[in-house]
């Protein structure tokens, strides 16, 4: 089955040339002219991948992915802009991107960083290497439901919030080194994916939050730590 894309891009020309290139590479492509579109046509369609531009009218991009996010977790989101402040990029990943992707850019790299997403998506916890239950202070911790519990409270967490909060109890009380778990995690160390990790981390801060004796420090320069005391 074709992997499926939803392209929000209110530029016409732009969001036909995209559309029309990635068919040509054997995806479907759902392509909206707008934020509100956009929201009709992911809940209409499930796709496998979301394209959005950040500019657009009524929904910006920012926004529509919190919307996406606040159903699923997990689906790869690439935001297509002409802006480059290092704030926008950020805001970015805090409203739930994973990439960012600045106009003009070439089909080619647009199909690269979609196939790399992708991919990346697809990193599953591997029920070999970890263990069925973990106790972190007050919480308990089930990797392979995703689930992070404590009492009667239930957190589910994303793939990537698993696969973290995983590297950060197998060394606890010890360096979780930043550039090996991007390597491990990400697939690569750039500057863009760590500021992606910096966002997980802060969401797993809050998930811990009610246990007073836990907390992850960051080790500037090298990485973090999950600490209980």
């Amino acid at each position: 089955m074709a992997t499926n894309i939803l392209l929000a891009e209110d530029e016409a020309v732009l969001g036909k040339l995209v559309k029309e290139a990635m068919e040509s590479k054997g995806f479907t492509v759902q392509w909206a002219k707008n934020g509100s579109d956009a929201l009709q046509a992911y809940k209409k369609e499930q796709p496998d991948i979301c394209i959005l531009d950040v500019m657009m009218p009524g929904i910006d991009g920012f926004t529509l992915a919190k919307q996406i996010r606040a159903v699923n977790t997990d689906i790869p989101i690439l935001f297509l802009t002409a802006r480059s402040q290092t704030s926008d990029v950020l805001k970015g990943y805090e409203s739930g991107g994973n990439d960012y992707l600045r106009k003009p850019f070439s089909l080619e790299e647009l199909y690269l960083r979609i196939n790399e997403l992708l991919r990346r998506i697809k990193t599953t916890v591997s029920t070999e290497d970890i263990a069925e239950e973990y106790k972190i202070g007050k919480y308990t911790f089930l990797p392979q439901a995703q689930l992070l519990s404590m009492g009667n409270e239930k957190i589910k967490l994303s793939n990537k919030e698993t696969l973290l909060l995983q590297e950060l109890v197998i060394h606890k009380n010890k360096l979780m080194e930043r550039r090996q778990t991007l390597i491990k995690l990400w697939g690569d160390d750039n500057f863009f994916n760590g500021r992606n990790m910096d966002v997980y981390i802060a969401k797993l801060r809050k998930h811990l939050a009610a246990d007073a004796s836990l907390s992850i420090i960051n080790v500037r320069g090298h990485g973090f730590k999950l600490v209980q005391e």
